[in-house]
């Protein structure tokens, strides 16, 4: 799933791996989580990924976990040694404008985008194929495609 070069694990990967309604995708999901958290593997999230699986799966999955068991999943990301995570800056926002505006995507998916562009990661694990390979120097990585 994640390929030798360093890789940004989209929101929807984070979601899936603790979402237990389609059983395919959390397994799928779940070990490309478990081998990073696990050393067998290195990857990157950005601070905006980890916001948007906090939002989602306390509220917007079948089975929303607890605020706590959300906290402690996103602390044992932030603390792994084998996750990059990636903050975004102003000179972000304003590139992401950009990027929404030329190349047709959500301001929030553009935002990604920026962010990985800025820290040199221009491979992102996600089931949004649709938009991310709108951004020509993405290489988009879909677990679940068939």
């Amino acid at each position: 799933m994640i390929e030798d070069d360093f890789s940004l694990i989209d929101t929807n990967i984070l979601v899936y791996s603790f979402d237990e309604t389609d059983k395919e995708k959390n397994q799928l999901a779940g070990k490309i989580l478990f081998d990073v958290l696990n050393g067998r593997k290195k990857a990157s999230v950005s601070t905006q990924n980890l916001s948007e699986f906090y939002a989602n799966i306390i509220r917007k999955v079948k089975y929303p976990l607890s605020s706590q068991e959300t906290k402690s999943i996103i602390e044992d990301i932030i603390k792994s040694k084998n996750f990059a995570i990636f903050r975004f800056t102003e000179k972000t926002i304003l590139k992401a404008i950009e990027i929404s505006n030329n190349f047709s995507v959500s301001y929030w998916d553009a935002l990604i985008a920026a962010t990985m562009r800025e820290n040199q990661v221009f491979t992102i694990v996600t089931e949004n194929e649709r938009d991310f390979k709108k951004v020509p120097w993405l290489k988009v990585i879909n677990p679940f495609s068939k």
